[in-house]
């Protein structure tokens, strides 16, 4: 083999769209889908498989310029996942798109189960003081920003790109289910009742799976003191793999997209344990639907970069 074509054989692949996954429930296909698997029937059935050391599974790149893979559930996996992905020299990241997709917690006030959310703020929930309520002034917050991590605690993403992927998918058909129906009917919020919809607003992780309306309460007081948008989805990785490609590559083509299959808090008439902890036959249902409805509005995004390339590799701003 000649040298130039020893060359060209090693070629980074150019990646368009790299779709991030947090976790699946078993294998890729064939079985319950967990984040990833109707993104791997989408694109890469037939794409080819990499490891890469340092990540917790294999990368996937179809013929497209479509890569994804599962990077793992928290603000750690996630993040050195996506960090050993960036690096490593098999991909070329220069022009590329990210999708952080998963699934996500909401307010009964913001929206209802099977929603999909587009990410216009991430927001890290850890990086602050926090205190036991009776420690603290009566009523009064018992959280504030911890100094020092004013550039690394919360991430606006490219509004323009954002804007953009809401128009491309807000229309789309949403999947919904009757346990789903059923369940939201618990909740007196006009907006816990509604059929599914695709909407915006701001995502917030933290490796604690926080949850109850005074949680819900302090996140939304988060979102106000970081100057964000409305806290939509609870969620437990997204900031963290912002802060890998703001290291490297920047985050004005990065998009957040989250699915809620569950409220952060119980309805009036259970505590907030009984919701965590719920007995047979009083879960949410709604999760199957959900996770199609991330690929049914993600795909349309995904699809339309590929295809108007030309408008996309040098980056998305407003006209």
């Amino acid at each position: 083999m000649s040298v130039s074509a020893l060359g060209a054989q090693n070629k980074p692949i150019k990646v368009k769209v790299f779709i991030a996954g947090m976790f699946e429930i078993g294998a890729n296909q064939g079985d319950k889908p967990g984040e990833f698997q109707h993104w791997f029937e989408r694109y890469f059935i037939d794409a080819q498989s990499m490891d890469v050391a340092g990540a917790l599974t294999p990368v996937f790149c179809n013929k497209s310029g479509v890569c994804g893979s599962v990077l793992g559930m928290g603000k750690v996996a996630s993040s050195s996942s996506m960090q050993a992905i960036i690096l490593n020299s098999q991909f070329d990241f220069s022009q590329s798109y990210f999708m952080i997709s998963g699934v996500g917690g909401i307010p009964p006030s913001q929206g209802t189960i099977a929603d999909v959310n587009w990410g216009s703020w991430l927001i890290d929930y850890d990086l602050g003081h926090r205190w036991m309520p009776d420690e603290g002034e009566p009523g009064s917050a018992v959280f504030m920003p911890r100094q020092g991590y004013e550039d690394i605690r919360v991430y606006q993403l490219n509004p323009a790109l954002v804007n953009l992927a809401f128009s491309l998918s807000k229309d789309a058909p949403l999947k919904d289910s009757a346990s789903a129906q059923a369940y939201r009917m618990r909740y007196p919020e006009p907006q816990a009742r509604r059929k599914p919809a695709v909407t915006v607003g701001t995502h917030i992780a933290g490796d604690t799976f926080f949850h109850g309306p005074g949680l819900s309460a302090e996140a939304q007081y988060i979102s106000e003191l970081y100057g964000a948008d409305d806290y939509m989805i609870a969620e437990m990785e997204g900031v963290a793999i912002a802060q890998v490609l703001s290291r490297t590559l920047g985050t004005d083509r990065v998009l957040s997209l989250r699915g809620a299959v569950n409220f952060d808090q119980g309805n009036p008439n259970e505590t907030t344990l009984a919701h965590l902890d719920p007995a047979p036959g009083e879960t949410a249902g709604g999760f199957a639907e959900t996770v199609d409805n991330i690929v049914i509005v993600g795909g349309k995004v995904v699809d339309h970069i590929v295809t108007h390339w030309a408008d996309f590799k040098d980056g998305y701003a407003a006209e």
